[in-house]
């Protein structure tokens, strides 16, 4: 796989070290255990595969190139990159500009900008209304493009099972980047509508199998269906795709029950169900995949508690607290920073969008076991960090450099 020019301040020496060897010791990466990090009273189980990903890093190359070859010129990025606060900060520092925020809320009118301003497409891709808008204002939208392949693989996908008219119901976040893109690329081609979670996912079967009256739709997915959308008409013939950051496990449940209400309301064998139920097959990307999978198997090994490192606002991270949260007691953080103590830490709350302060979150115990990982846009020198700041409660900082110097031998 490519490899990408990444700035130094977001590698780890240790992470590399870890990463180079588990990658040497099984490259067709079927072994999904943890590595052991044994400092004593502190052991770290730390995920096997965790941290940037392909589409990261190949956005952060074209960003920060983008910025270091067009001095004096205005950047702008439509909203964040990536979801991680470290990285959308540097590039802030660097005179770069959000024109929206996350939920696409304007921060920069669109008459601000001039024809030579150069306007970065984020990893999540955009709108095809944002690359017309930009078109119109003399900005050629696509040239400074960071937009993941693993996302535009999903527009594809949509776009090969619309020509064959399937109605695309996109299992994703409403008000996310990469989900409003989606739905975007995905509606210039066929009927779409978009499933936030499995409740929803049996509303809108009980319209499919026709138990719930159809004007009853219009109102429960409002802004989340196509321009001209017809309930009696649209749902007769599905497939599904995903935002490529969704809980794995959640996306192929969604698929099994749409495919289960088509099956039943009409009357197929299993041989004919592709008439009417495309099979899309998963579309989550390979580092969710992987990541999602690294965490399943770390939580087979016996652990005191879970720290997941990454943004916020990152959707592929909270899948991954989602996980942890299910087996034993999981902390959300942003950054070592919030690691206050041994007995205190920040910690955010995704499901009720709150960040929470916390006591005694080791356990007064020794050896303590700890699971670690991060998501896809965290840097791997925040991982670091976040270790270096436990081993601090333990006055173990200089074993970080020990560490890191026994997997590179």
């Amino acid at each position: 796989m490519k490899t990408f020019n990444v700035p130094i301040i977001y590698r780890s020496p240790l992470i590399s070290a870890i990463k180079q060897k588990r990658k040497q010791q099984d490259r067709m990466k079927k072994d999904f255990s943890p590595t052991l990090l044994d400092f004593g009273p502190l052991r770290i189980l730390l995920a096997r595969h965790f941290g940037f990903c392909y589409g990261v890093e190949n956005a952060i190359e074209i960003a920060f190139r983008t910025v270091e070859e067009n001095e004096g010129r205005r950047i702008f990025l439509l909203s964040e990159m990536i979801h991680n606060p470290q990285v959308n900060a540097d590039l802030l520092s660097r005179g770069v500009r959000f024109l929206m925020d996350t939920s696409g809320k304007q921060l920069i009118p669109w008459e601000d900008l001039r024809p030579d301003d150069i306007v970065i497409i984020p990893a999540f891709g955009t709108t095809l209304e944002i690359e017309s808008r930009l078109q119109s204002m003399g900005i050629t939208p696509l040239q400074y493009n960071t937009t993941c392949p693993f996302v535009e693989r999903v527009w594809n996908k949509a776009e090969q099972i619309g020509a064959k008219e399937y109605t695309v119901i996109v299992h994703g976040k409403p008000k996310h980047e990469e989900t409003r893109a989606t739905f975007s690329h995905s509606r210039s081609h066929t009927p779409t509508v978009v499933v936030k979670d499995m409740e929803q996912t049996h509303r809108l079967a009980a319209y499919i199998r026709g138990e719930a009256p159809a004007e009853g739709f219009y109102e429960e997915f409002k802004g989340q269906y196509s321009e001209g959308f017809d309930v009696n008409k649209h749902l007769e013939r599905v497939g599904v795709v995903n935002q490529t950051t969704m809980l794995a496990s959640e996306t192929q449940a969604i698929a099994d029950y749409v495919k289960q209400a088509i099956q039943e309301k009409y009357a197929l064998a299993e041989d004919r169900i592709s008439e009417r139920f495309a099979d899309t097959r998963d579309t989550l990307c390979y580092a969710t995949n992987d990541n999602q999978t690294a965490v399943t198997g770390m939580l087979e090994s016996a652990a005191d508690l879970a720290i997941v490192v990454g943004g916020y606002n990152s959707s592929n991270t909270s899948h991954l607290v989602e996980l942890c949260e299910e087996k034993l007691p999981t902390y959300f953080i942003s950054s070592g920073e919030k690691l206050i103590s041994r007995n205190e830490l920040f910690h955010y709350d995704f499901h009720h969008s709150q960040e929470l302060h916390s006591l005694s979150f080791l356990p007064e115990k020794e050896p303590v076991t700890l699971l670690l990982t991060s998501g896809a846009s965290c840097p791997d020198a925040i991982v670091e960090a976040v270790i270096r700041k436990l081993l601090s409660f333990y006055g173990l900082e200089e074993k970080v450099e020990e560490a890191a110097a026994s997997f590179a031998d």
